[in-house]
């Protein structure tokens, strides 16, 4: 079924629109988990939750790329239950390295001036990632957006992980100038 279909189906509030997003998407929403929980049952829980989060933002959304919708809906849920799951352990989490590798980087904070230059971060992180020759980006977004380890990147990819670690450290070198550039200091 078309995505525009499916859309259609959850603003009619047709609950076939939550089976017809599963037998489309499902298999693409537990990668991204499984790629963050690195657990099959917590993945598909999270899953499950992310359909109830689509389901619950279709209306007043009315999301223009579905499969990016609810790639962006399973990946905050999957972040989010990682955290929660780190938060009882209280110890170190490897799965949170791709994370930690960004994280000096990256300005956090939550009031309403840090949000707004959150989004303007957002499109510059967006620019730079752009312009970025293919290879670059798809080890990039592989890494830092899908969560994949060095290894399952150099494999899909036909690198070495040598490679692909280089490719990150200068892509993230990059990243680094181009911040400066705009005035963001890390």
């Amino acid at each position: 079924m078309e995505d525009n279909r499916i859309v259609e189906l959850y603003w009619q509030r047709d609950e076939a629109a939550i089976a017809e997003t599963e037998k489309k998407y499902g298999r693409y929403c537990l990668s991204i988990a499984k790629n963050i929980l690195f657990d099959r049952e917590d993945s598909e829980e999270c899953v499950n939750d992310a359909l109830l989060g689509a389901w619950n933002a279709i209306p007043p959304h009315k999301p223009a790329m579905l499969s990016v919708f609810l790639g962006k809906i399973t990946r905050r849920t999957a972040l989010k239950k990682l955290r929660a799951m780190s938060a009882i352990k209280r110890g170190g989490n490897s799965r949170e390295t791709s994370l930690d590798e960004l994280e000096e980087l990256i300005p956090s904070g939550k009031s309403i001036d840090e949000e707004i230059e959150g989004k303007a971060l957002t499109e510059l992180i967006n620019g730079f990632l752009d312009k970025l020759p293919a290879a670059e980006r798809r080890v990039f977004l592989r890494r830092y957006w899908y969560f994949d380890s060095v290894k399952a990147i150099a494999e899909r990819y036909g690198y070495s992980e040598s490679k692909v670690k280089v490719m990150l450290k200068r892509t993230r070198d990059k990243l680094r100038v181009r911040l400066a550039e705009e005035g963001i200091w890390v």
